[in-house]
């Protein structure tokens, strides 16, 4: 795989993996129990805004609550410093920094998962529920569908939009990302034509990560690329309706903290700023429900009182 390039946030040092699972009963060691497990999330993160989502469109507020972490990870070391009790407890004298996502056992005290695909299966597989207003965001049968949406999500879309903005690099480079990155666009730009979501006309986990990718394409991304670049991104209506229609659901739009993301963005970014930074493509602002209570009221509430 290419290197990060510079206008990307750089990745920090990979720490251990957690990847324990929730299983469906006692002898699986965790088991869905509510009230048991507690969500740590960072919503200006990609992959905690996914969880966060999922979390919503399941309506898991009551039986799995979430603690917020700061939009910029304050921890000397790059991760957050509220999280460092449970590393430290699940593995003594971690190595690396303390970062999000983290699914944790308010039983023990310990992490149970860090690793965003089981974070998210496990909650659709065993607290999600059967109501009629939940989705079923892993279908039975869809599973290659969706990794493959999820490969296409990060590496021709975020890898290639991070190539195409790359501080310094060789103009051919950068016009063979935008180019394959506009392939892809066209591709489901196509099938969103022709379906109301990018697996055909149910809401599915893919389309959760795909509306995340989008939101890191028009609120990071853009600001690396030329305005001619922008508007070509732009130039796909079935697409950013899509992503428009999705960001006025509850479950979406009040997850998305833009100041967050571009502190974020901000804080570790060491690119230039281009043109395409004055081309918006889609207001998220006007799009967010004005009322934001739901995860961000709960969580502020009782945001690291104790967890």
């Amino acid at each position: 795989m290419p290197a990060v390039p510079s206008t990307a946030v750089p990745s920090l040092p990979s720490p251990p993996s957690f990847r324990g699972r929730i299983g469906c009963d006692a002898s699986s060691g965790y088991y869905a129990v509510p009230s048991r497990y507690r969500l740590h999330l960072s919503l200006s993160c990609p992959h905690c805004l996914r969880i966060a989502i999922t979390h919503s469109l399941l309506g898991l507020e009551e039986i799995l609550p979430v603690a917020l972490l700061p939009a910029v990870p304050e921890g000397p070391d790059g991760g957050h410093s509220a999280l460092r009790p449970l590393y430290e407890a699940t593995s003594h004298r971690h190595p690396g920094p303390a970062v999000a996502p983290v699914l944790s056992d308010d039983w023990t005290g310990r992490i149970v998962s860090t690793h965003t695909p089981d974070i998210l299966r496990d909650l659709a597989r065993h607290f999600g529920g059967d109501g009629p207003d939940r989705p079923a965001l892993y279908p039975h049968g869809a599973e290659d569908d969706i990794e493959a949406v999820g490969r296409l999500c990060e590496y021709r879309i975020n890898e290639a939009a991070q190539h195409a903005g790359q501080a310094g690099a060789d103009l051919t480079v950068r016009r063979t990302a935008l180019n394959s990155l506009l392939r892809v666009l066209g591709s489901v730009e196509w099938r969103l034509a022709h379906h109301d979501f990018i697996l055909g006309d149910e809401m599915t986990a893919a389309d959760v990560q795909l509306w995340v990718i989008l939101v890191q394409l028009d609120t990071v991304h853009r600001l690396h690329l030329d305005a001619a670049a922008v508007h070509r991104i732009a130039d796909h209506p079935h697409l950013w309706a899509y992503a428009r229609r999705l960001a006025a659901h509850p479950a979406f739009g009040t997850r998305l903290d833009l100041d967050g993301i571009a502190r974020r963005h901000h804080a570790h970014c060491h690119g230039l700023e281009a043109a395409g930074a004055a081309v918006q493509i889609v207001d998220w602002s006007g799009l967010i429900p004005a009322d934001r209570i739901g995860l961000h009221k709960v969580a502020t509430d009782q945001q690291y009182s104790g967890c």
